[in-house]
């Protein structure tokens, strides 16, 4: 295992042993909480299906030639990890942790099998990602579609960047007040998204 593969798998099990302790009523708390952001990815779905599907398929998934997915690893947020863990099955989570065992001597992320990404709700940098050719050969003959992708890049900001309270900080700082700490907190790690909150106070004790 690489330096890549321990910190995914050890943030993995932490997640997993912390949600089962927890009761029935406060996970079903812990699931409301993140129901927004289902629906945001529910739409963000939607959005690809319809208009990225196909293009990004045959010119990127089946040509090997992916500027993400042929990476060894990929940028998860913590609160990647706790959504996915939260919806996915036993199976699911069993497979993660089993391929994060196993040396990674392909092309492509560890975390890519043969049906496509492994992962129930697939890691928001990942979901959020669109080449520049992509952009070009769909939003060309449909500008009207790049109107909706850069909406959607408004709402994705809503959950995971901290100029204001949003779901991946709130789900950090939860395991961190169970006693959990992970390289993955980047809303607690990261120096830039901490000077992005640290400027986001100032402006509000500007506003009273």
């Amino acid at each position: 295992m690489n330096a890549y593969q321990i910190e995914q798998a050890e943030t993995l099990d932490m997640v997993c042993r912390h949600l089962g302790t927890m009761s029935p009523g406060e996970r079903s708390a812990l699931v409301s909480q993140i129901s927004d952001y289902l629906l945001f990815r529910d739409a963000v779905d939607a959005f690809l299906r319809e208009h990225f599907e196909t293009t990004c398929t045959q010119n990127c998934y089946q040509s090997k030639v992916s500027a993400c997915c042929s990476r060894e690893g990929i940028i998860t947020f913590f609160g990647d990890v706790v959504i996915n863990v939260l919806v996915s099955d036993k199976a699911e989570i069993e497979a993660l942790a089993t391929v994060l065992q196993t040396p990674n001597t392909g092309f492509k992320c560890i975390y890519l099998g043969a049906q496509g990404c492994m992962w129930r709700i697939k890691p928001m940098v990942c979901e959020m990602f669109l080449c520049d050719q992509a952009k070009k050969e769909v939003f060309g003959l449909k500008p009207w579609a790049g109107e909706l992708w850069q909406e959607l890049k408004q709402r994705e900001k809503l959950f995971r960047w901290p100029d204001r309270p949003v779901l991946f900080d709130d789900l950090e700082r939860y395991f961190m007040a169970a006693g959990y700490s992970s390289p993955l907190m980047y809303l607690h790690n990261s120096p830039g998204l901490l000077r992005v909150k640290k400027q986001a106070k100032k402006n509000k004790q500007k506003q009273k």
